[in-house]
């Protein structure tokens, strides 16, 4: 993965180190200075254990300590450190998957301990300066100095060919794509204060561990501790890679304290500008962000979009919902021609839609957008906030699936949002003007004679002058109308197709701010 400088912020919002064993039979000095590597027996609930103990202990920050080499150096030294695949741990064995290491240094400082589980049996991961190859020898220092995350290799493309499919790296980001995609938006194992004027919290993965896939599994276990002032957790991840790529995760947290604002299965990216908001930015390209919308699918089987913006303020919306069937933050716009940027391809970033496993209970879906001046910062945060508090003492298990890909994982009937279109009303400047364009399957079922209407409101505000029409570039329907907000500061705007059934799309959903 090259990484970019946004992606190096992480980092610097809270990456995270590790005790070598938490309890494996081992204190840390002797993990940090022993060349034994003794094994340690490991099961499915070593991690929780580890996780539940290290909740009643109070919370040690990780230690930053490095050689001045490796704590200075910029991005680009960073970014020159390169792993020697032919010393990715499995790459001998010839199996599906093989992994490759990240070194410390730059912002990612903090140590985070990794071990291989072969048969029940947890191994330290050795360091070794000669994993690397070194464009500035000066890089290259001695001593066990550690690692700061980890990237999986899969045949994803082509086959016999191994390339990075996932990463694990800075606080408790990680990603990944399916086949035929790149990077974009990223997960996270949990959010805290999101949005609060306080500040956010970052907890971060310590130690990981890896169960040795056999020479036939096409699905990779890897087990992550959580740690932070707020609360502990244990992770098991099952990643399945593809054309659609499948982390199945099952989440236990353990709270030092209560935690009023916490968020479950959270999705982090980027949002700079869209046709809804390209008014506000001076750029040469018709868009550029990781995701366009946050989907819902309620409980009630509500089908939710809601296009994203990049507000002049802070702005955060909450989706009531019970028992959810799923949420994420989709990219629809796959052209070359939607953004026009060879080096970024916007359009091969992929969606990231969470299905929970289980009811989930009452709670909301909560949006957090966040003012960025350009595509560096990531500035879109989504995730499950459950309506209660999450207690100390109290254990809190979530467990669901992550689709990585082109779309959701399910088709719909509805039609749905194609684009948002945002401009002015001439000769009116009290006014906006609202282009959508829906497209899917209803406009190949109905008869050609169908009559359609929007379903519009607007609260505050007024909507007016509504015009239906054909769209044939589309094999769809294109909608305008224009919005009056008048004094206010703030204004929901909501959207349906319908016909004289009643409605036959998705429902669009919009924040309106001056």
């Amino acid at each position: 993965m090259k990484l970019l400088r946004r992606d190096l912020m992480r980092a610097s919002l809270g990456a995270g180190a590790g005790f070598a064993t938490l309890g494996l039979a081992c204190s840390r000095s002797q993990a940090a200075s022993s060349p034994a590597h003794t094994a340690h027996p490991f099961d499915e609930s070593t991690v929780r254990t580890l996780a539940q103990s290290l909740a009643h202990k109070d919370y040690v920050a990780p230690s930053n300590t490095l050689p001045d080499t490796l704590a200075n150096m910029g991005f680009d030294q960073f970014n020159s450190i390169k792993y020697a695949p032919e010393k990715a741990l499995w790459h001998a064995d010839k199996l599906a998957f093989d992994v490759e290491f990240f070194p410390r240094g730059y912002l990612y400082k903090p140590r985070v301990h990794m071990f291989e589980v072969i048969n029940g049996k947890a191994t330290p991961v050795s360091y070794d300066p000669d994993l690397y190859n070194y464009s500035d020898p000066s890089l290259k220092v001695t001593g066990d100095i550690g690692f700061s995350g980890l990237r999986i290799r899969y045949a994803l493309n082509t086959p016999g060919i191994m390339e990075e499919c996932a990463v694990f790296l800075g606080a408790s980001y990680f990603r990944s794509f399916a086949k035929g995609q790149i990077y974009g938006l990223s997960a996270r194992g949990f959010a805290k204060d999101t949005g609060a004027l306080k500040g956010e919290e970052f907890p971060y993965f310590r130690s990981f561990w890896l169960e040795k896939p056999t020479p036939d599994a096409q699905s990779l276990v890897i087990h992550a501790l959580m740690d932070s002032p707020s609360l502990t957790g244990a992770f098991r991840f099952t990643i399945r890679p593809g054309e659609t790529t499948l982390f199945d995760v099952q989440s236990t947290f353990f709270p030092r304290r209560d935690i009023i604002n916490g968020g479950i299965a959270p999705l982090t990216g980027m949002f700079y500008f869209d046709a809804n908001n390209h008014s506000h930015v001076n750029d040469w390209r018709p868009a550029a962000h990781d995701s366009g919308a946050l989907q819902i699918w309620t409980g009630a089987k509500q089908q939710l979009y809601r296009p994203l913006d990049n507000p002049t303020d802070l702005q955060i919306s909450a989706f009531s919902d019970t028992g959810p069937y799923g949420y994420g933050l989709m990219q629809r716009d796959r052209e070359f021609h939607d953004y026009e940027d060879l080096a970024l391809h916007y359009e091969k970033r992929p969606s990231l839609w969470i299905e929970p496993v289980g009811n989930w209970g009452e709670g909301v879906v909560e949006l957090v957008e966040i003012p960025t001046p350009s595509e560096v910062n990531d500035n879109i945060v989504a995730f499950w906030h459950p309506k209660e508090p999450m207690l100390k003492d109290h254990v809190y298990n979530y467990t669901y699936r992550m689709y990585w890909g082109w779309d959701t994982p399910w088709p719909t009937h509805l039609a749905r949002i194609s684009t948002t279109r945002v401009g002015a009303v001439i000769d009116h400047p009290e006014a906006r003007f609202f282009v959508i364009d829906f497209t899917g399957e209803p406009f190949q079922t109905l008869p050609k004679d169908t009559e359609f209407r929007l379903i519009a409101e607007a609260r505050p505000g007024t909507i007016r002058n509504i015009v239906i029409e054909p769209n044939p570039y589309i094999k769809g329907i294109r909608t305008t109308f224009e919005f009056v907000p008048g004094d206010a500061k703030l204004c929901e705007l909501k959207a349906q197709l319908a016909t004289d059934q009643g409605p036959i799309s998705e429902t669009w959903l919009y924040r309106w701010t001056p």
